[in-house]
């Protein structure tokens, strides 16, 4: 395990009030020291973000969207609680992870998710993942039920089985173009991310362009391929861990009805219907960011089913 460079700090006071310098300028608390490392697991190699945070609480472990390094998700880090220790990845072939020499699929990566975690010496960890990454932490927390504290699933569904968004934005999400392409990326995010891309698709522009750090494009067919197929929806009445769902009430990439879906099917699990779309997570972290925080740390968040 070896270090290689340290996350960038909070942006100074000249940043501009557009775009990204909006989406910076709502951070509540200071940015915390982090520090990269290239992780070693089971013969793949892994650009990993640690944030140390306090030794007593649990780690959050982030899982990201397809074809979005570590990056993206800087302010919604930023708005936890400072004490929360935190640790993201970039998947093999995204972001600093080099590109494996064949593909994988979920069914083979909570070995990945473990191994992780013991090379950073946590038997357990909270598990959030966002859209492509909530697959990844569904498939996780159904395998390795004893190393997932909570769960958090954003923006996200239960793969194969699912109500699909619709031919148009299914269309988009075949080619990484959005991720290459800044101009692109800022005719179409109001269409593919609804919410506060719609009002700015610029500020959903500077998210993955000035957020994010860049793949080979195999990287991102690797990552659609490893949901061919796949499906958690049968299973999901067995997840284990307390569960928080958020889902958006404009995200035409992932219908709000899945949302509801998987509330009724997962039975330790919240639901909370936030307004925006698919992407703001980070784009509204300010307001996500305490919902979370909230979740994490009740005593018991699997007392009642609810539906915010």
């Amino acid at each position: 395990m070896t270090v290689d460079e340290s996350l960038p700090g909070p942006p100074g006071e000249d940043r501009p009030a557009t775009g990204l310098g909006r989406i910076l300028g709502r951070r509540q608390k200071a940015a915390q020291p982090e520090r990269m490392r290239m992780v070693s697991v089971g013969g793949r190699t892994l650009r990993v973000s640690v944030r140390e945070g306090n030794q007593d609480w649990p780690p959050l472990l982030l899982c990201n969207g397809i074809g979005v390094s570590l990056e993206l998700l800087q302010p919604f880090v930023d708005a936890l609680d400072p004490r929360r220790p935190v640790i993201r990845f970039d998947m093999p072939g995204i972001g600093g992870s080099p590109a494996p020499v064949v593909p994988y699929h979920l069914t083979t990566l909570p070995s990945l998710l473990a191994g992780l975690l013991d090379q950073l010496g946590y038997k357990q960890a909270d598990v959030l993942g966002v859209s492509w990454g909530g697959g990844l932490a569904q498939q996780f927390a159904l395998s390795r039920p004893e190393r997932v504290r909570r769960l958090v699933l954003v923006a996200t569904a239960p793969g194969s089985l699912m109500v699909p968004a619709s031919p148009r934005i299914l269309l988009r999400m075949l080619t990484p173009r959005r991720h290459r392409d800044p101009g692109y990326a800022a005719r179409i995010a109001g269409e593919l991310y609804g919410g506060s891309a719609r009002k700015d698709p610029m500020a959903a522009r500077d998210l993955l362009h000035g957020m994010t750090r860049l793949g080979p494009p195999r990287g991102y067919y690797y990552q659609l391929l490893a949901q061919l197929g796949w499906t958690s929806l049968p299973w999901l009445p067995k997840l284990r861990p307390p569960t928080l769902i958020l889902a958006g009430d404009d995200d035409p990439i992932i219908p709000l009805v899945n949302g509801r879906i998987m509330h009724r099917l997962i039975r330790r699990s919240r639901l909370h219907v936030y307004r925006g779309g698919h992407i703001e997570l980070a784009a509204d972290a300010a307001h996500l960011a305490p919902v979370v925080e909230a979740f994490l740390n009740a005593d018991d968040p699997a007392t009642e089913r609810s539906q915010q």
